[in-house]
């Protein structure tokens, strides 16, 4: 045979392929009031099996042409998925027949590209969110949380507030998500930006008058044992309405909060002088710790607003960390007067409830009573205060 009659023999075989390949899309591709069950599974084997052969342009030319099919079957559909871009954009895009479980496995065996795609598709499910928050790729978790279609679960919101300690942006998205919660937007607060946090404090506090009135016959319950019981006066630290501390006034060198503020102003916060001032509002060593170490100082006008104390104080606890007032005789420091604005714009209950989160979720570790193994594991996984301590402090 000579080499002309060979090429023209090669040349008729790949017009029957070509020819056999599209007669197959056409029959996987028709609606179900045209062809079988079975019959559309039959092509669609045959179909496959020739795709592992083919080109990319054929294979592209498969999935264009069933870029909006919804009975073509999965099988098929799941690895054009998975073919390079070109291949796989069209139906990423646009074909709506794929379900959580198909994404899934899309997800864990491409790379970031086709990530991207799935992160962007409408209604997306909770098991392809936490596929995708799994694979830990920046880029794919940013357009995740720029989905408002997508449904992420509270367990996979864990896992982006965790992972948002390493990534500014993350906090800036996630608290704009309807699924974040409270207590994650608390941990979160204390690494985030100074537009979050305002952000934060004011989307995730609360008045919490449904509690304090729903729990104000337990608070007379506990009085006749004297509040012994660890748990349940914990908890009730957090409803209550007052704030200060009035039995560690009684116990105080000073005569008043703020009087032990003044005095930290005029000579400096000592650990001491910030331990007792912790005290006298309401909170323990290591919440006051976190508020007077944070940067942001936020956190120093809920505790003012919180125990009813007036603007100055405000400006003295700035002053007893040796931090910046003015930054020129007639003009007040941008950072303080960014507190200051803070201070104003929180109502006395809600700053209230933010201390006290903080104080209850901050110092999880110190709840009294000793705890079977098994216990102990659960508050690790599904405490709100544990989780909180093991971010904010490390595990």
């Amino acid at each position: 045979m000579t080499e002309t009659s060979i090429a023209k023999s090669k040349s008729k075989t790949g017009w029957a392929r070509s020819a056999l390949l599209k007669r197959l899309i056409d029959t996987v591709a028709m609606p179900a009031s045209s062809i079988s069950f079975q019959d559309r599974h039959l092509a669609s084997d045959i179909l496959l099996d020739m795709l592992f052969e083919a080109s990319d342009q054929d294979r592209a030319l498969c999935a264009k042409r069933l870029r909006v099919s919804t009975e073509a079957p999965r099988r098929l559909m799941r690895y054009l998925a998975q073919c390079q871009l070109d291949v796989a954009r069209p139906l990423l895009e646009e074909n709506t027949a794929f379900d959580s479980s198909d994404l899934r496995e899309i997800v864990e065996g491409t790379g970031v590209e086709h990530q991207l795609l799935v992160a962007a598709r409408r209604n997306l499910s909770a098991v392809v969110s936490e596929a995708l928050i799994d694979q830990g790729e920046a880029q794919v978790l940013r357009a995740l949380l720029n989905n408002k279609g997508a449904e992420i679960s509270e367990a996979s919101i864990d896992k982006m507030v965790t992972l948002s300690q390493q990534h500014d942006e993350f906090c800036r998205l996630l608290v704009n998500r309807r699924e974040l919660t409270p207590s994650q937007a608390m941990a979160m607060f204390w690494w985030s930006d100074g537009q979050t946090r305002k952000a934060i404090l004011s989307k995730h506090s609360a008045d919490r008058m449904i509690l304090v009135n729903l729990c104000s016959d337990v608070f007379a319950m506990m009085k006749p044992d004297d509040w012994k019981d660890p748990v349940a006066r914990k908890a009730l630290q957090l409803i209550e309405r007052r704030q200060r501390n009035r039995a560690a006034l009684e116990r105080s060198h000073f005569e008043s909060l703020e009087t032990a503020i003044s005095v930290a102003a005029a000579n400096g916060m000592t650990p001491e002088v910030m331990q007792e001032i912790g005290y006298l509002a309401g909170i323990r060593p290591v919440c006051m710790a976190k508020l007077v170490s944070d940067l942001g100082g936020e956190g120093l006008a809920v505790l003012c607003k919180a125990t009813g104390l007036k603007r100055p104080a405000v400006v003295d606890l700035w002053k007893a960390m040796r931090r910046p007032v003015h930054l020129d005789e007639d003009q007040m420091h941008p950072q303080l007067k960014y507190v200051m604005t803070t201070f104003d714009e929180l109502s006395v209950m809600k700053a209230q409830t933010v201390l006290r989160y903080w104080n209850w979720s901050l110092t999880a570790a110190g709840i009294v009573g000793s705890q079977p193994a098994n216990d102990s594991e659960q508050r690790d996984e599904f405490s709100a205060s544990k989780r909180t301590t093991n971010l904010v402090f490390g595990s």
